[in-house]
């Protein structure tokens, strides 16, 4: 007999595997997806097209590719322990070092919540001229409503509805220019960095790999999950999560290469480099006609409010795991989180007198915290204690830490780039 695994909605489902049930797998890794095609990678995708054309492509290969492993090795933490990446830090680690990472952790997502939001109101103040304070507000009460009287499921599908619609509109933007192939096959295989460059490329491999990302997987790949128990149903589901993270993953590379695309075929060739998502938006008119700089907004703002919607539940999953409990929107302590993350996040933006501005220092944020995330992470699945038969190879472990280090020297170097 199975044992049912409860569901984070608290719904349970029968363990039976078809073919027609691996379309059962793909959800989880789309909601991470949204977390790397938010506002913050907008403007550095935008910038690197604009600034050096077709030739920072490679640096969106690579970062995908760095994404894929992580998200790969945290998604097996959930798989394998039935807990998230808060609630196993809050369970096998000291306490003094568990707090220290989850409340970094914390205030990495209202930093991440803080780019979402801003990203949505930017979006409304170009459709509607809709200032960007009121904007804010709109946003995050149209995603507390989503999150508080929606089910984890019913979140799914509109996120992936969001997703598809930001593609298409991608698609759309992409049919009104001329792209030079050869020299976007080029860029996306061959790493080069022009002078000048270096800010731009961190920014692009941070705005991918995220914080809150890694924790959220952790949590929502559970959803796939019947019986924790039978080595049988594990494998399978391992197996099915790698597909949904694989083939989710690969949608965010194009989505992200299609910016950076569109803004070398417009703005790169008319010698225009673009410093605010505003100015692109405008520039759009003249160069390609007004329905693709409202198509451009459009998009933009349902990757705000997609963005956000998993942001905020990023907060609810590292807030929640802190009192060794899983992500439940009929919990308080999720609950809280969710407040905590977006609610501050308009808070602060209430002082922010320059949007865009906003965006970088967020993203400078991320930059402080993400080697704390990386290395736990990295420590937990690598533990026989915490993962038992299904921890981290010794290659596996060692190509992990080398991909931390090498995200934590280059967030660092964005980081004190600021400050030159």
């Amino acid at each position: 007999m199975f044992k049912i695994f409860k569901h984070i909605d608290n719904k349970s489902y029968r363990p039976v595997f078809g073919a027609s049930d691996i379309f059962k797998f793909i959800g989880p890794g789309l909601l991470v997806t949204v977390g790397f095609i938010d506002p913050g990678n907008w403007a550095s995708n935008l910038a690197a097209g604009s600034n050096f054309g077709y030739s920072l492509l490679w640096m969106v290969t690579l970062s995908t590719i760095m994404l894929i492993l992580l998200q790969h090795n945290v998604a097996h933490l959930g798989i394998a322990t039935g807990l998230c990446l808060s609630e196993a830090a809050s369970i096998h680690l000291k306490p003094v070092y568990s707090k220290f990472v989850l409340s970094s952790a914390m205030l990495a997502s209202v930093s991440t919540s803080l780019a979402e939001i801003l990203g949505g109101s930017i979006a409304l103040n170009m459709l509607f001229d809709v200032p960007i304070r009121a904007g804010s507000v709109l946003v995050t009460i149209f995603v507390l409503i989503m999150l508080f009287t929606n089910s984890y499921r019913v979140i799914e599908k509109w996120i992936i509805g969001f997703v598809s619609i930001i593609g298409l509109s991608f698609l759309y933007e992409l049919s009104l220019v001329d792209i030079n192939w050869n020299s976007a096959l080029v860029g996306w295989v061959t790493p080069s960095f022009p002078e000048n460059s270096m800010l731009i490329i961190m920014s692009v491999l941070g705005a991918v790999v995220m914080p809150h990302n890694l924790f959220l997987h952790s949590e929502i790949i559970q959803s796939r999950q019947w019986n924790l128990k039978d080595e049988k149903t594990i494998n399978k589901q391992l197996k099915y999560e790698f597909l949904d993270t694989l083939i989710s993953m690969l949608i965010g590379w194009a989505i992200n290469s299609a910016m950076i695309l569109l803004a070398a075929a417009t703005f790169f060739e008319t010698k225009t480099p673009v410093t605010e998502l505003q100015q692109a938006n405008h520039l759009l008119t003249p160069l390609l006609g007004k329905n693709a700089s409202v198509v451009f907004a459009v998009a933009l703002l349902f990757s705000g409010i997609s963005s956000t919607l998993t942001s905020g539940m990023a907060g609810a999953t590292i807030f929640a795991g802190m009192y060794k409990e899983p992500y439940d929107m009929k919990d308080n302590h999720s609950r809280l989180g969710v407040l905590v993350s977006l609610v501050l996040a308009v808070c602060i933006i209430f002082f922010i007198s320059d949007p865009f501005q906003g965006l970088i220092i967020s993203q400078m944020l991320l930059s402080i915290q993400l080697p704390f995330t990386i290395f736990t992470q990295v420590k937990l699945t690598s533990s026989e204690k915490v993962m038992g038969k299904y921890k981290n190879s010794t290659f596996s472990r060692i190509v992990l830490y080398l991909l931390g280090s090498i995200v934590t020297i280059l967030n660092v170097m964005l980081f004190v780039s600021f400050f030159r």
